[in-house]
């Protein structure tokens, strides 16, 4: 079954899914843990027919009604594909030496075999940000690599 996935700036992500009688689905998942299930118009596909707001308490049962340990057998499967990469969050100080400097400018990827993957602004996920991505002080820098490299990458944006 193909699961569509739309990022929601400010929002968070949307998850949409055609069941096999035609119908779409979709499940938004709001960067506050509230989840909205969203079914949509037969007629129009795209159009919304009805939404339900639900608190991360009533998604976290809904999902286990759902099936959620077949979804966590299939990220631990994903996980063992992943094996040894990490995420990190780092934030960009007003001290670093790449405040108000671009992302090109770190060489990151070359100097530590690292990738800064998304920038986090004002409770905005920017996605696979530019090389003339200018880094502003406050900014969450997400990195993806090993333990090793995204270590690297922290010194690097701490001292260049």
């Amino acid at each position: 079954m193909d699961v569509e996935e739309t990022p929601l700036p400010g929002i968070g992500l949307r998850h949409d899914f055609s069941t096999r009688s035609g119908r779409r689905l979709g499940v938004v998942s709001r960067h506050d843990g509230r989840r909205d299930l969203v079914i949509y118009d037969a007629e129009d596909p795209d159009a919304s027919r009805e939404s339900i707001t639900l608190t991360p308490e009533e998604g976290d049962v809904l999902s286990e009604l759902l099936g959620a340990p077949h979804i966590v057998e299939k990220l631990a499967d994903l996980s063992r594909a992943f094996a040894g990469l990490v995420g990190e969050q780092l934030e960009i100080t007003a001290g670093s030496p790449y405040a108000n400097r671009t992302l090109g400018d770190t060489q990151a990827r070359t100097r530590t075999g690292a990738s800064i993957v998304a920038v986090v602004r004002d409770h905005e996920v920017l996605a696979s940000p530019r090389p003339d991505f200018q880094f502003h002080p406050g900014d969450v820098v997400v990195v993806v690599g090993t333990p090793e490299n995204t270590a690297a990458v922290a010194q690097l944006l701490r001292t260049g």
